[in-house]
């Protein structure tokens, strides 16, 4: 995890910010518009999600899908790659850097947290750190992954599962905590282009 944020300026215990008053604004102008522009418009209108998330500061590539009811807290933070997908309501909650790589898939309901509070602090200060989910990874559906963590190339987290810790490459992850079942079978979805 990355180092808290400031106990001096933002004191959540006592109901202060932890993000500067820009950052909130842009988050603000950011739900608006998304909620306005993007939220209800059908599948096929991917090309306009990423334009939308470009706009406000994201690095997704043009063959990326966004699904329209998919939630993106800070659109500076999240990166996507080639093919890479972000499910129907997925909650990419990227307070710190959230990195998906080409062909990685978050299915529906999945939530990838990238913060908590340092719970030994007596500011409850929080605590940011980066999400990677490597290159035709998968993050099935509903599965949690918590801040920090690292999904290697062609890792699965099965449905419902909860991981905290990075996942190894080619590794098939399932149940809360995750654990490993077996390796996955490596291939290159590259070659299907």
């Amino acid at each position: 995890m990355s180092k808290p944020l400031d106990a001096r300026t933002s004191q959540p215990v006592r109901g202060g910010a932890s993000f500067p008053l820009r950052h909130r604004l842009l988050r603000v102008a950011f739900g608006l518009w998304w909620g306005l522009l993007c939220r209800w418009t059908p599948p096929p209108m991917r090309r306009w999600r990423v334009v939308s998330l470009r706009l406000f500061g994201a690095q997704v590539a043009w063959t990326a899908r966004v699904h329209g009811s998919a939630r993106v807290w800070y659109p500076p933070n999240l990166t996507m790659g080639q093919h890479a997908v972000l499910g129907p309501r997925v909650n990419c909650y990227c307070m710190g850097p959230v990195v998906i790589e080409d062909y990685a898939t978050i299915s529906q309901d999945a939530e990838l947290c990238g913060g908590s509070h340092d719970v030994d602090d007596i500011h409850d200060q929080l605590v940011v750190a980066r999400i990677r989910i490597g290159r035709q990874a998968w993050v099935a559906a509903g599965a949690f992954v918590g801040p920090g963590v690292e999904l290697g190339e062609g890792a699965v987290l099965g449905a419902r599962a909860v991981t905290m810790k990075s996942l190894a490459s080619w590794t098939i992850h399932a149940g809360n905590p995750a654990r490993q079942l077996r390796e996955r079978r490596r291939f290159d979805r590259a070659d299907l282009s």
